[in-house]
């Protein structure tokens, strides 16, 4: 990974850092967490302009979450409420409470879900989804990555040759974030399996 990075950045400058952000929006496991602090790293040794890696790093963001967007906005509402129905343990209803929690809280979870591992590139679907009018999708998640980048690639750009800790503080954050969305499903699952036993019981009476 580390050594992919280094030959795109060499090949393509700052904005080869620019589009290794924009697949990471696309691709979740390319990490972010590599990508931005080398970036600094790399600049810290003159061999990009930082002022560039900021730049290119936050429209590769950008660019990946309007991607992601439309994808949400293609899709639809009625599609993603017909391929909820069909999915097991899956109520339509629950959808439509997501569907109005989002259209309350919309505005703050895309910005900061862009500093929150997994979920930065996830919640560009259902701003698509719910047509949240794309002027201020793209400015939350402009300030929002913005902040995010700039704080990894100036991390990067301070520790030097020790860019590479910054990998490996985010990680444990990242196991965190997953582990406990990890235990959610379990219990939404737990949850949805009760609901059916006791509608069992409850026919059969």
């Amino acid at each position: 990974m580390t050594d992919w990075l280094i030959a795109l950045m060499e090949t393509l400058g700052a904005p080869g850092a620019g589009l290794a952000i924009a697949l990471e929006n696309l691709f979740p496991p390319l990490p972010s967490e590599v990508i931005l602090p080398l970036s600094g790293f790399t600049a810290s040794r003159g061999e990009m302009d930082l002022l560039d890696v900021l730049v290119w790093t936050t429209a590769g963001s950008v660019f990946g979450a309007l991607a992601l967007y439309w994808v949400g906005a293609l899709l639809g509402r009625r599609r993603t409420l017909a391929i909820a129905a069909k999915l097991p343990l899956v109520k339509v209803s629950d959808i439509e409470k997501t569907e109005a929690w989002f259209l309350k809280h919309g505005k703050k979870t895309v910005f900061f879900g862009r500093m929150i591992p997994i979920f930065r590139s996830l919640i560009s679907i259902p701003a698509g989804v719910e047509r949240m009018p794309l002027l201020t999708f793209t400015l939350l998640t402009t300030a929002g990555s913005l902040i995010w980048n700039t704080i990894f690639v100036l991390a990067g750009y301070y520790l030097g040759e020790n860019w590479s800790l910054v990998e490996a503080y985010v990680g444990v954050g990242t196991n965190v974030v997953i582990g406990v969305v990890v235990l959610a499903v379990l219990v939404f699952i737990g949850v949805r399996l009760a609901e059916r036993r006791k509608g069992r019981h409850a026919s059969r009476r």
